[in-house]
């Protein structure tokens, strides 16, 4: 999943939200002109609101990441074109006990898989990073 979590009183907004979940988790310190936007808020299997925030972190060779193995178990990167290939993008289907039944995008990656609310987000993201090749 990607860096988030709840919001502290000392936050301003979503933004400084995920800024400051970024850099708890990873590391990675990420300036606000960094920030593209943010896409629409989604809930959570929880029922919390999740605002996801979009940013340029630039080159990816250039990052140090830095873990915090309190809260992340394993960091991996997923380039662009890989996420664009049909061969590695998916959908999966739920059905609940009442039966009511609902579809999710996957992203396939080796030993991992891109699902459920990441998913959502990435898809969201690819839509607008490339509109039409998507």
């Amino acid at each position: 999943s990607f860096p988030g979590g709840r919001r502290d009183p000392a936050d301003g907004d979503a933004v400084a939200t995920a800024l400051r979940e970024t850099r708890e988790e990873l590391g990675v310190a990420v300036a606000a002109t960094s920030v593209w936007g943010q896409l629409r808020t989604l809930p959570d299997r929880h029922g919390m609101t999740v605002a996801p925030v979009v940013a340029n972190l630039g080159p990816l060779e250039a990052l140090t990441l830095n873990p915090n193995p309190d809260e992340v178990e394993e960091v991996f990167t997923l380039p662009l074109a890989h996420l664009l290939r049909e061969e590695n993008q998916g959908y999966t289907h739920f059905r609940t006990a009442s039966g009511y039944g609902y579809t999710l995008p996957v992203f396939l990656n080796g030993p991992h898989k891109v699902w459920g609310l990441t998913a959502i987000i990435t898809e969201l993201t690819l839509e607008l990073l490339v509109p039409g090749r998507y």
